[in-house]
């Protein structure tokens, strides 16, 4: 006789109030535009922090902790220098990289595992299929399967099995929290961001993923845009600046950013974040709140302009038109989210 309705445990709908997360105070950042009437609306936080550590400009709740993602990708590589990682720039910029997949990342990723006597058996992120478009395309007319090397982060992977090899850890489990390489890096995250982790998860590739601010976040990314090379910090920087299209991919805006802006360091990072690095150490962090990945340039070009960079040079990526019948009909652009402050 089947056991009573009644008598089965009843399964909370919601988390206690205690575990449920504030939710951030976030504000407009972008709105996209149709014949004169705003369509739509993505809201987020930004911060940009000077070399003194000072606030040059902010919007929402800059301060809140948020999961940075790939853009983590350049502290990690910076953690890895310094244990010993010694590659050629165009490989330590596809350590720091999401890749879009492309022969070159690929084969990228795959000499870093040769030139430390490894092959694709050490790599432990999860399978994907190469993360750009006409990459994805091409690879699936050539009936290509998702694949380790494939995923847009096997260049970081690729190193940090590597950085293993190097120190004489084990190879073998290199993603678990408490491996000497992911202590290292969390402490490495902690002194480029000046503040503690505020919660420890896992990134969609399998890496254990710390939670700043982009407060935090902005402090990192200047610090590493104005170091030499005679740290790891300015490497790591240095190799990013010098091979954009290792770090991304070719028609990718990240890439095409440090090209237009001399000595400008940029990642992005999924769920709509961008981190940007001025030479003269200003670090920027941007959070569009949703996810969308379309509102991080028109945001980030704002904020650069803001900051006195010239609007001309970025014009190209500052907004992409709204059509309507094949014609444009109105913009995504940056909303005036200075003013909501």
């Amino acid at each position: 006789m089947p056991t009573p309705h009644a008598t089965r445990p009843a399964m909370p709908l919601d988390p206690p109030a205690a575990t449920i997360p504030t939710t951030p105070r976030h504000v407009p950042l972008a709105e996209q535009t149709r014949d004169g009437l705003v369509e739509s609306i993505h809201y987020g936080s930004l911060i940009a922090v000077g070399p003194d550590g000072e606030t040059l400009l902010e919007a929402g709740e800059p301060d809140a902790a948020f999961y940075p993602r790939s853009s983590l990708k350049p502290l990690q590589a910076v953690a890895m220098v310094r244990a010993g990682l010694k590659l050629p720039e165009n490989l330590l910029a596809l350590t720091a990289a999401s890749h879009s997949g492309a022969a070159m990342h690929l084969d990228g990723a795959a000499r870093i595992l040769e030139m430390h006597g490894l092959d694709k058996s050490a790599l432990e992120n999860s399978t994907d299929l190469p993360y750009g478009t006409a990459e994805r395309e091409a690879w699936l007319r050539a009936g290509g399967q998702p694949t380790q090397l494939a995923q847009n982060c096997s260049g970081k992977h690729a190193s940090m099995a590597a950085t293993c090899v190097i120190n004489g850890w084990p190879v073998q489990g290199y993603l678990h929290p408490e491996h000497p390489l992911q202590v290292l890096v969390k402490d490495t995250i902690t002194e480029l961001t000046g503040e503690e982790a505020a919660a420890i998860s896992t990134d969609g590739c399998g890496t254990p993923l710390f939670a700043h601010s982009l407060h935090g976040m902005a402090r990192a990314y200047g610090r590493m845009a104005a170091a030499d090379n005679t740290e790891a910090e300015g490497q790591v920087a240095h190799a990013m600046r010098a091979f954009p299209e290792m770090v991304a991919g070719e028609g990718r805006d990240v890439a095409a950013i440090m090209r237009t802006v001399p000595g400008l360091l940029a990642k992005d990072g999924f769920e709509g974040l961008q981190l940007i690095g001025l030479r003269n150490g200003t670090g920027i962090a941007i959070k569009i709140s949703d996810g969308g990945d379309r509102a991080r340039m028109p945001v980030t070009v704002r904020v650069l302009e803001e900051l006195g960079l010239d609007g001309g040079q970025l014009a190209t990526l500052a907004s992409a038109p709204v059509l309507g019948g094949g014609h444009p009909v109105g913009v995504l652009r940056a909303a005036n989210f200075l003013a909501s402050n």
